[in-house]
Protein backbone atom coordinates (compact mmCIF):
# COMPACT_ATOMS: atom_id res chain seq x y z
CA UNK A 1 0.00 0.00 0.00
CA UNK A 2 1.51 3.38 -1.01
CA UNK A 3 2.50 5.79 1.72
CA UNK A 4 -0.35 8.24 2.42
CA UNK A 5 -0.04 11.91 1.50
CA UNK A 6 -1.41 14.88 3.39
CA UNK A 7 -3.83 15.48 0.52
CA UNK A 8 -5.35 12.02 1.16
CA UNK A 9 -6.68 13.37 4.45
CA UNK A 10 -8.42 16.36 2.96
CA UNK A 11 -11.52 14.80 1.41
CA UNK A 12 -12.59 12.88 4.57
CA UNK A 13 -11.96 15.99 6.70
CA UNK A 14 -13.89 18.20 4.29
CA UNK A 15 -16.84 15.78 4.22
CA UNK A 16 -16.86 15.49 8.00
CA UNK A 17 -17.03 19.23 8.65
CA UNK A 18 -19.47 19.86 5.82
CA UNK A 19 -21.80 17.32 7.44
CA UNK A 20 -21.67 19.61 10.50
CA UNK A 21 -22.79 22.52 8.26
CA UNK A 22 -19.38 24.15 7.92
CA UNK A 23 -18.12 25.66 4.70
CA UNK A 24 -14.70 24.16 4.12
CA UNK A 25 -11.80 25.38 1.99
CA UNK A 26 -8.19 24.24 1.68
CA UNK A 27 -4.91 26.19 1.76
CA UNK A 28 -6.23 29.46 3.11
CA UNK A 29 -3.21 31.54 4.03
CA UNK A 30 -0.87 29.38 6.11
CA UNK A 31 -3.64 27.00 7.17
CA UNK A 32 -4.11 23.60 5.53
CA UNK A 33 -7.87 23.62 6.04
CA UNK A 34 -10.32 26.26 7.27
CA UNK A 35 -13.93 25.52 8.22
CA UNK A 36 -16.45 28.32 8.83
CA UNK A 37 -19.95 28.28 10.27
CA UNK A 38 -22.14 31.36 10.72
CA UNK A 39 -21.47 33.33 13.87
CA UNK A 40 -18.61 31.12 15.04
CA UNK A 41 -14.83 31.42 15.21
CA UNK A 42 -12.98 29.80 12.31
CA UNK A 43 -11.80 26.23 12.70
CA UNK A 44 -8.30 25.43 11.43
CA UNK A 45 -7.16 21.88 10.74
CA UNK A 46 -3.50 21.06 10.11
CA UNK A 47 -2.91 17.87 8.11
CA UNK A 48 0.11 15.60 8.46
CA UNK A 49 0.88 11.96 7.69
CA UNK A 50 2.11 11.52 11.27
CA UNK A 51 2.80 13.37 14.48
CA UNK A 52 5.94 15.47 14.45
CA UNK A 53 7.40 18.53 16.11
CA UNK A 54 6.72 20.43 12.90
CA UNK A 55 3.01 19.58 13.08
CA UNK A 56 2.75 20.74 16.68
CA UNK A 57 4.66 23.93 15.96
CA UNK A 58 2.39 24.72 13.02
CA UNK A 59 -0.75 24.01 15.04
CA UNK A 60 0.41 26.19 17.93
CA UNK A 61 1.19 28.99 15.46
CA UNK A 62 -2.41 28.75 14.15
CA UNK A 63 -3.64 29.44 17.69
CA UNK A 64 -2.69 33.06 16.99
CA UNK A 65 -5.62 33.02 14.54
CA UNK A 66 -8.21 31.02 16.48
CA UNK A 67 -8.58 28.82 19.54
CA UNK A 68 -10.28 26.19 17.38
CA UNK A 69 -7.25 24.37 16.01
CA UNK A 70 -7.13 20.64 15.23
CA UNK A 71 -4.38 18.36 14.02
CA UNK A 72 -5.40 15.50 11.74
CA UNK A 73 -3.32 12.37 11.10
CA UNK A 74 -3.97 8.90 9.63
CA UNK A 75 -5.39 6.40 12.09
CA UNK A 76 -2.72 4.37 13.87
CA UNK A 77 -1.96 0.73 13.10
CA UNK A 78 -1.30 -1.90 15.76
CA UNK A 79 -0.69 -1.69 19.48
CA UNK A 80 2.58 0.22 19.17
CA UNK A 81 0.86 2.75 16.92
CA UNK A 82 -1.89 3.22 19.49
CA UNK A 83 0.62 3.77 22.30
CA UNK A 84 2.39 6.44 20.25
CA UNK A 85 -0.91 8.06 19.31
CA UNK A 86 -2.08 8.06 22.92
CA UNK A 87 1.12 9.82 24.03
CA UNK A 88 0.74 12.46 21.34
CA UNK A 89 -2.92 12.88 22.23
CA UNK A 90 -1.94 13.74 25.80
CA UNK A 91 0.59 16.28 24.54
CA UNK A 92 -1.98 17.91 22.25
CA UNK A 93 -4.41 18.21 25.16
CA UNK A 94 -1.76 20.11 27.10
CA UNK A 95 -1.27 22.42 24.13
CA UNK A 96 -5.01 23.07 23.86
CA UNK A 97 -5.21 21.41 20.43
CA UNK A 98 -7.95 19.22 19.05
CA UNK A 99 -7.00 15.82 17.61
CA UNK A 100 -8.56 13.98 14.68
CA UNK A 101 -7.65 10.62 13.17
CA UNK A 102 -8.63 9.56 9.67
CA UNK A 103 -9.10 5.97 8.56
CA UNK A 104 -7.98 6.31 4.96
CA UNK A 105 -9.31 2.91 3.91
CA UNK A 106 -12.86 3.71 4.98
CA UNK A 107 -12.67 7.50 4.80
CA UNK A 108 -13.88 7.68 8.41
CA UNK A 109 -13.02 10.57 10.71
CA UNK A 110 -12.84 10.34 14.50
CA UNK A 111 -12.48 13.33 16.81
CA UNK A 112 -10.51 12.27 19.88
CA UNK A 113 -10.33 15.68 21.54
CA UNK A 114 -11.77 19.12 20.90
CA UNK A 115 -9.65 22.24 21.43
CA UNK A 116 -9.85 23.43 25.03
CA UNK A 117 -7.61 25.14 27.60
CA UNK A 118 -5.66 22.54 29.52
CA UNK A 119 -6.16 22.33 33.27
CA UNK A 120 -3.37 20.17 34.70
CA UNK A 121 -4.59 17.71 37.32
CA UNK A 122 -2.03 16.93 39.97
CA UNK A 123 -2.06 13.37 41.29
CA UNK A 124 -1.33 13.82 44.99
CA UNK A 125 -0.34 10.17 45.41
CA UNK A 126 2.37 10.51 42.75
CA UNK A 127 3.62 13.73 44.29
CA UNK A 128 3.78 12.09 47.71
CA UNK A 129 5.70 9.14 46.21
CA UNK A 130 8.14 11.53 44.54
CA UNK A 131 8.72 13.45 47.77
CA UNK A 132 9.12 10.27 49.83
CA UNK A 133 11.76 8.91 47.43
CA UNK A 134 13.61 12.25 47.51
CA UNK A 135 13.64 12.31 51.32
CA UNK A 136 14.73 8.67 51.71
CA UNK A 137 17.46 8.80 49.06
CA UNK A 138 20.89 9.11 50.69
CA UNK A 139 23.13 11.51 48.83
CA UNK A 140 22.89 11.79 45.05
CA UNK A 141 24.32 8.51 43.68
CA UNK A 142 22.91 8.74 40.14
CA UNK A 143 23.54 10.95 37.11
CA UNK A 144 20.56 12.77 35.62
CA UNK A 145 19.50 11.28 32.29
CA UNK A 146 20.86 7.80 33.05
CA UNK A 147 18.91 4.75 31.93
CA UNK A 148 16.48 3.31 34.48
CA UNK A 149 18.29 -0.04 34.77
CA UNK A 150 20.90 0.01 37.50
CA UNK A 151 19.75 3.22 39.17
CA UNK A 152 20.34 3.46 42.90
CA UNK A 153 16.97 4.03 44.54
CA UNK A 154 16.21 4.61 48.21
CA UNK A 155 14.79 1.06 48.26
CA UNK A 156 18.12 -0.36 47.07
CA UNK A 157 20.01 1.75 49.61
CA UNK A 158 17.79 0.45 52.40
CA UNK A 159 18.19 -3.14 51.20
CA UNK A 160 21.97 -2.69 51.21
CA UNK A 161 21.86 -1.36 54.77
CA UNK A 162 19.84 -4.37 55.87
CA UNK A 163 22.24 -6.69 54.05
CA UNK A 164 25.25 -4.99 55.62
CA UNK A 165 23.77 -5.50 59.09
CA UNK A 166 23.09 -9.19 58.45
CA UNK A 167 26.59 -9.64 57.02
CA UNK A 168 28.05 -8.38 60.28
CA UNK A 169 25.56 -9.83 62.77
CA UNK A 170 24.15 -12.95 61.12
CA UNK A 171 20.49 -13.95 61.01
CA UNK A 172 18.34 -11.34 62.79
CA UNK A 173 14.73 -10.40 63.42
CA UNK A 174 13.33 -7.72 61.17
CA UNK A 175 12.50 -5.44 64.10
CA UNK A 176 16.12 -5.60 65.29
CA UNK A 177 17.44 -4.79 61.82
CA UNK A 178 14.99 -1.88 61.53
CA UNK A 179 16.10 -0.39 64.85
CA UNK A 180 19.81 -0.85 64.17
CA UNK A 181 19.81 0.47 60.59
CA UNK A 182 17.06 3.07 60.75
CA UNK A 183 15.25 1.30 57.90
CA UNK A 184 11.68 1.38 59.18
CA UNK A 185 10.45 -1.06 56.54
CA UNK A 186 13.35 -3.49 57.02
CA UNK A 187 11.09 -6.51 57.56
CA UNK A 188 9.10 -5.73 54.42
CA UNK A 189 12.28 -5.18 52.37
CA UNK A 190 13.71 -8.52 53.47
CA UNK A 191 10.40 -10.34 53.04
CA UNK A 192 9.89 -8.98 49.52
CA UNK A 193 13.47 -10.03 48.70
CA UNK A 194 13.41 -8.01 45.49
CA UNK A 195 17.13 -8.52 44.82
CA UNK A 196 17.42 -12.12 46.04
CA UNK A 197 19.64 -11.08 48.95
CA UNK A 198 17.56 -12.35 51.87
CA UNK A 199 16.32 -15.68 53.12
CA UNK A 200 13.78 -16.30 55.85
CA UNK A 201 14.96 -18.81 58.45
CA UNK A 202 12.22 -18.35 61.03
CA UNK A 203 9.20 -16.19 61.62
CA UNK A 204 10.39 -12.61 61.16
CA UNK A 205 14.05 -13.73 61.06
CA UNK A 206 16.23 -13.34 57.97
CA UNK A 207 19.78 -14.06 56.87
CA UNK A 208 21.86 -13.25 53.82
CA UNK A 209 21.99 -15.39 50.68
CA UNK A 210 25.14 -15.75 48.60
CA UNK A 211 23.83 -12.99 46.34
CA UNK A 212 23.39 -10.79 49.41
CA UNK A 213 26.97 -11.35 50.48
CA UNK A 214 28.16 -10.46 46.98
CA UNK A 215 26.23 -7.20 47.18
CA UNK A 216 28.50 -6.11 50.03
CA UNK A 217 31.51 -5.75 47.73
CA UNK A 218 32.86 -2.23 47.19
CA UNK A 219 30.94 -0.31 44.55
CA UNK A 220 27.63 -2.08 45.23
CA UNK A 221 26.03 1.31 45.82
Amino acid sequence: MPKPCETDLYEPIKNFFEALEYEVKAEIGAADVVALRDGEAPVVIELKTGFSLTLLQQAVARQKITDQVYVAVPRWKGRAGWRAFKGNLGLCKRLGLGVISVSLDAGEVQVHHDPAPFQPRKVKKRQASLMAEFERREGDPNKGGAVRIGLVTSYRQEALRCAAYLAENGASKGAVVAQATGVKRATRVMADNHYGWFERVDRGVYRLTDMGRSAQTPGAL
